[in-house]
C-alpha cells in the first residue's frame, strides 16, 4: 500500500488551496475523468519545449528521437496489458478504439444474418457504432439478459450465445453500475460458437490487472485520460492476426508503402496502418509516464486502497436513511445512488454547491434506465488519490442535504 495523502501531493489539482463554489474541491468524478501527476504534466511540457517533431518523417536526430520515444511508450503499454508491441493501435480514447473495430473489422466480415451481443449496461461508445454497423450489413443486435441484480453473468451470456453470434462486445466493468463481467470464460464461450469477443476496457485497466493474452480476448479498448494521463489519446489492444485482416479506417501520411494514380495502395502493416497522419504524440508521451506512475505504485495496491475506500464509503453511506444505492455489491470504483425524493441533477447541484464533483444524469448508458426504473442516477467514483476525508465530506454533504433542499424550496 502506499501513503494517498503523499500521492495527492504529486497532483497539482489536488492542491489544499484548490476550491469549487468557495468550499474545498473534493473530486468524486473519476470514472469519467481523472486528474493528472506532475510528472504526466511535465512529460507533455517536455516534448513541446525540447522534443517537438514528428515521427517516422524525417532523416534528423528530433525525428529519430521520436521514433524511439513512439516504439517505448508502444512498449509501455504492451507490457501494461499483457500483450505483444505490434498489437498495440494508439487512437483518440475507448470510442475511437471500439468504433476501428466495428467499422474495419464488423463492416468486412459481417454478413446478413449475422448477430452482435451487447447487453442493456453498455456504454454510447460500446453501442452506437455497433448500432450503425448492424443496420448497414443487416446484421442483428442481441442483448445478454441482466440478472436481479444488473449483472451480465457468463451463464446468461451463454443463453445468448448462437451459431449466428459473430461479435460479443462488452464493458469488463460498466460505467453506471460497476459489475464485472467473467471476461475469461465469455471469450471461450464466444470462441465456441465462432465469434471474437470485443472488451470496452475503460473502466477497469485503470483500476485492475489486465492480462490480455491469459484472458484469450480479441480487442480491448481503452483511454488514457481515465488513468492520470492526458485527454485525447488511448488504445486498441487487437490479436496481431485479426489486425492483419482489417482494412484501416482512415486512409493519408504515414500509413502506406505505396500508391500510384491507377489507384492502387499498398498499406503499412498492423499496428501503423491504422494510425494514419500526426498521431498525438504530445499525448502518447504523457499515456506513457501515466503508466509508468501507475507500475511504480503498483495496479494491485491501487485496486486494494480503492477497495477498501468504496467498502468504507458503502458503510457509512448505509447509515442514512435517505440514501437508495444501485449497486452495493459492485467491483468498480463507482457507487451509483439517488437521494429519496431529489432529482439526480438537483442532489448534484447541491453536492456542487458544498464543493463536491459527482456525475448525474444517464451517464451515456441511455438504455439501462428501464432496468433502473428511474430517469438518472448520481454516480461518485473513486480514484487512486482519493482519500477518506473526500469520503466523509460527501457523505456529511447527503447527511445535510435534506435540510438544504427542504430550506431552499419553502422559500
Amino acid at each position: 500500500m502506499y501513503k494517498v495523502d503523499e500521492i495527492r501531493k504529486l497532483f497539482p489539482m489536488l492542491n489544499p488551496q484548490k476550491t469549487m463554489q468557495g468550499k474545498p474541491l473534493v473530486f468524486l468524478d473519476n470514472s469519467s475523468t481523472t486528474f493528472k501527476p506532475t510528472c504526466v504534466i511535465d512529460a507533455l511540457d517536455k516534448y513541446y519545449r525540447e522534443e517537438t517533431s514528428n515521427s517516422h518523417r524525417g532523416d534528423y536526430d528530433l525525428c529519430y528521437n521520436m521514433d524511439q520515444e513512439l516504439l517505448e511508450a508502444r512498449k509501455a503499454v504492451a507490457n501494461f496489458v499483457n500483450c505483444d508491441v505490434n498489437e498495440v493501435v494508439f487512437t483518440s480514447g475507448t470510442t475511437m478504439s471500439i468504433n476501428l473495430v466495428a467499422w474495419c473489422y464488423g463492416m468486412k466480415f459481417l454478413k446478413e444474418g449475422d448477430e452482435i451481443l451487447l447487453s442493456e449496461a453498455e456504454h454510447a461508445s460500446n453501442l452506437l457504432p455497433w448500432y450503425k454497423v448492424a443496420s448497414l450489413k443487416g446484421a442483428k443486435l442481441s442483448f445478454v439478459p441482466l440478472d436481479k441484480e444488473g449483472r451480465v453473468t457468463l451463464e446468461n451470456v451463454k443463453k445468448a450465445l448462437n451459431k449466428n453470434t459473430k461479435i460479443v462486445s462488452l464493458a469488463h466493468i460498466g460505467n453506471v453500475m460497476g459489475f464485472m463481467i467473467d471476461v475469461k470464460g465469455i471469450a471461450k464461450a464466444a470462441h465456441e460458437v465462432g465469434a471474437i469477443m470485443v472488451v470496452d476496457g475503460a473502466q477497469s485497466v485503470p483500476h485492475i490487472k489486465t492480462n490480455f493474452k491469459d484472458w484469450d480476448i480479441d480487442f480491448l479498448a481503452f483511454s488514457s485520460h481515465k488513468m492520470c494521463g492526458p485527454t485525447g489519446v488511448g488504445a486498441l489492444i487487437g490479436k496481431y492476426e485479426l489486425l492483419e485482416k482489417m482494412d484501416p479506417l482512415f486512409s493519408g501520411g504515414g500509413m502506406n508503402i505505396t500508391f500510384d494514380t491507377n489507384g492502387d495502395v499498398e498499406y503499412l502493416e498492423a499496428p501503423v496502418k491504422f494510425e494514419s497522419g500526426t498521431l498525438n504524440l504530445a499525448g502518447i508521451m504523457g499515456f506513457k509516464a501515466a503508466i509508468n506512475f501507475i507500475d511504480e505504485l503498483g495496479i494491485d495496491n491501487i485496486h486494494l486502497h480503492e477497495r477498501e475506500l468504496r467498502e468504507y464509503a458503502i458503510n457509512e453511506l448505509e447509515k442514512l436513511d435517505n440514501v437508495i444505492m444501485y449497486n452495493k455489491n459492485a467491483e468498480g470504483s463507482m457507487i451509483t445512488f439517488n437521494v429519496k425524493g431529489v432529482f439526480a441533477q438537483d442532489e448534484a447541484t447541491l453536492l456542487n454547491s458544498k464543493g463536491i464533483a459527482v456525475r448525474s444524469g444517464q451517464h451515456c448508458a441511455k438504455i439501462l434506465n428501464g432496468f433502473l426504473e428511474t430517469p438518472a442516477t448520481v454516480r461518485m467514483s473513486i480514484a487512486l488519490y482519493t482519500n477518506k476525508g473526500d469520503i466523509d465530506a460527501f457523505v456529511e454533504a447527503l447527511r445535510n442535504g435534506g435540510d438544504i433542499l427542504d430550506a431552499y424550496f419553502n422559500d
